[in-house]
């Protein structure tokens, strides 16, 4: 079985040959790349199950390649972990709301660092999720081992952080869901911050739903709720 591949973007060497060093030593096959429009060249070239990606980068920055990759219809199911000195509450929203799919800040643990990477892989390949093998309401169907949602048997291309959250809303359907709740436990963030990164992913979770993404309805002043027996 081939090993998953990881693509380091960090222009200081040190941190990427410690990073590298532990992803390794963890079973994972390993690139560097020292600069966002290197990160880019490579993403193109090949196959990258995972990024990790500085903010800080010469030439393209960190947010820059995530908005590009997040963006594309052939990446934008590859998970993005943001690895910054950048720890301001602004700085890891806008990595989320480009759809990174975890931040750590700079200092980090190695070992945090290779758990959460191993999560966030088990996540996006269906693996540890919910039991269940499908969900349907109305014109949506979520096939969860396959990790697909289709409106009316068409294909809805979500991003990884897109289906847990779409999951996650049709999992507890008919409940409301505040906006903390979804940050803990789709982004698996505790925030005390009212943050837009839940109302910027919604949006665009409607959008591509169509005209069922109206089943998700906003509860004014608490979050969400996945419209009962839509």
């Amino acid at each position: 079985m081939s090993k998953e591949k990881i693509l380091i973007v960090e222009d200081d060497r040190n941190i990427s040959n410690l990073v590298k060093y532990n992803l390794e030593k963890a079973g994972y096959a390993c690139l560097a790349s020292f600069s966002g429009e290197d990160a880019l060249s490579r993403i193109e070239r090949e196959k990258i199950d995972l990024i990790v990606l500085d903010i800080m980068l010469p030439e393209i920055d960190g947010l820059e390649v995530c908005r590009r990759v997040k963006g594309a219809k052939a990446t934008c199911n590859v998970p993005v972990v943001m690895l910054t000195a950048k720890g301001e509450e602004v700085d890891r929203i806008v990595g989320l709301e480009l759809g990174a799919d975890d931040y750590i800040v700079k200092p980090f643990s190695p070992r945090e660092l290779v758990l959460r990477v191993k999560a966030i892989l088990k996540r996006a390949s269906g693996e540890g999720g919910t039991e269940v093998e499908t969900l349907e309401a109305g014109r949506i169907k979520i096939d969860v081992p396959c990790h697909k949602v289709t409106v009316d048997g068409k294909e809805a291309i979500l991003t990884p952080m897109e289906f847990k959250l779409l999951l996650t809303l049709m999992e507890r359907a008919g409940r409301v869901q505040s906006r903390e709740r979804l940050l803990n436990d789709v982004w698996d963030i505790s925030s005390d911050v009212t943050t837009r990164t839940i109302d910027t992913h919604i949006k665009r979770l409607r959008e591509k739903l169509g005209k069922s993404g109206k089943a998700i309805e906003t509860v004014r002043g608490i979050g969400y709720r996945f419209k009962k027996g839509n």
